[in-house]
């Protein structure tokens, strides 16, 4: 009979949250085994080749504000060639006032200098981005080709041990350590401390330990737009990333004239269909008007050249899950990273390592990285009366209200 073989640390999920936080394991000097039910990494919503990421500015959510600030600048610093910084612009909302002057004095209390935030009238808009709106300007705003990022990640290295097209079902905790079991209810391996990062799976690996997740799908599908020079939406395409109530990337021009743009999402609360929907791409054609402001634009000259389908997983508050499972010794989640999955990877790599590793973590409160922070992701906060993740960081904090925008279901 073969022995199972142990691990020290075994990350469930090659994508760009597994792949991350591997990877600052491996810099930090330690062994990783990493293991996924697909044959390649970044297979799922982490083949994603257009996330953008910007810290968040609105008003009303301030825990999701530091929170976001800190992740991006942990993902800017992360990411270097991957990061493709093009500036994002956030158009203020439709007949609402707009000060430039207040709101400068917002983002300044928010710990945004103008290289991270500007406040832009309509002429100044139209002059940086090309679009006649006024709002706030995000000039280190960026996308990421998440599956780029995972596969570089994940490139060979002599403490990492891959394993692909592997299922691990359930977890059970013997003596000291964790075994792995696949769906024969065969141990295909074992470890002192597991890392959960497989977005909606987390929910059926935690019940599996009997402990509950509030985790559920929500579908999101862009398209790629093929717009003639020769139409009106040529001259009304911008010249940097968009972020509204949907987004959208900078156009580009190919070798023919025409015009590539990419303009999403859909948002499915509790779709997980991965099949292309028509009524989704026409979806997209509307936020098309919304983002530019555009609404004698002829939709029909918007021909859909391509699009991605992913499914996001989010939590019950809208906050990822990120942090020690606590009721349970030795696990670690990283999930319901929703739609910014390219900040919250950066941000669960640094802090799941200084959990794992038992750090002190005062690299992080450098980084503004609070207790009420911890406690604010921690797996914990669904528990009552459970401490949050991190030892001597703070108690539980109770669950935010949804801050992900809602819009129109298509389908």
């Amino acid at each position: 009979m073969t022995i199972p073989q142990h691990h020290d640390i075994v990350v469930i999920g090659a994508g760009i949250a597994g792949a991350t936080i591997a990877h600052e394991l491996l810099e930090r000097g330690q062994a990783v085994c990493i293991l996924d039910s697909a044959p390649i990494p970044a297979s799922a919503c982490s083949s994603h080749a257009y996330a953008i990421a910007h810290p968040h500015v609105g008003r009303g959510a301030p825990r999701l504000l530091r929170l976001t600030r800190i992740a991006f600048l942990m993902a800017e610093a992360r990411w270097g060639k991957s990061w493709n910084q093009h500036g994002i612009f956030q158009p203020s909302k439709k007949d609402a006032s707009f000060n430039p002057s207040e709101v400068e004095k917002y983002l300044q209390s928010l710990d945004l200098d103008k290289d991270m935030a500007q406040a832009l009238d309509a002429n100044e808009a139209m002059q940086i981005c090309g679009i006649q709106q006024s709002g706030i300007w995000l000039p280190r705003g960026a996308s990421l080709n998440l599956s780029e990022a995972t596969v570089s990640a994940l490139k060979p290295h002599p403490r990492l041990t891959c394993y692909w097209n592997t299922t691990v079902n359930r977890l059970e905790k013997v003596g000291a350590c964790w075994k792995l079991f696949n769906h024969h209810n065969e141990v295909i391996m074992t470890a002192d401390k597991v890392i959960i990062a497989t977005a909606l799976q987390a929910k059926s690996l935690a019940a599996s330990m009997d402990v509950r997740l509030p985790l559920r799908p929500v579908r999101g599908q862009l398209t790629i737009f093929s717009i003639s020079e020769h139409n009106g939406w040529a001259k009304k395409l911008p010249r940097t990333a968009i972020s509204k109530d949907g987004y959208c990337l900078p156009a580009r021009k190919l070798s023919d004239g025409a015009y590539e743009w990419i303009v999403g999402s859909s948002f499915d609360e509790g779709e997980s269909d991965l099949q292309d929907w028509d009524a989704s791409d026409d979806f997209n054609r509307e936020q098309a008007k919304g983002l530019l402001n555009y609404e004698e634009g002829d939709l029909s000259h918007l021909q859909k050249a391509g699009s991605f389908v992913g499914i996001r997983c989010v939590a019950g508050d809208r906050l990822p899950i990120i942090g020690a499972l606590t009721q349970r010794p030795g696990i670690f989640l990283a999930t319901a990273l929703g739609s910014r999955g390219a900040l919250w990877s950066a941000l669960a790599a640094k802090l799941i390592s200084a959990q794992v590793l038992e750090d002190d973590f005062a690299l992080l409160a450098r980084l503004g990285f609070a207790a009420d922070l911890v406690a604010a992701l921690a797996p914990a906060r669904f528990f009552a009366g459970a401490l949050a993740a991190a030892p001597s960081l703070g108690a539980l904090a109770s669950n935010s209200k949804p801050i992900l925008p809602s819009a129109p279901r298509a389908k």
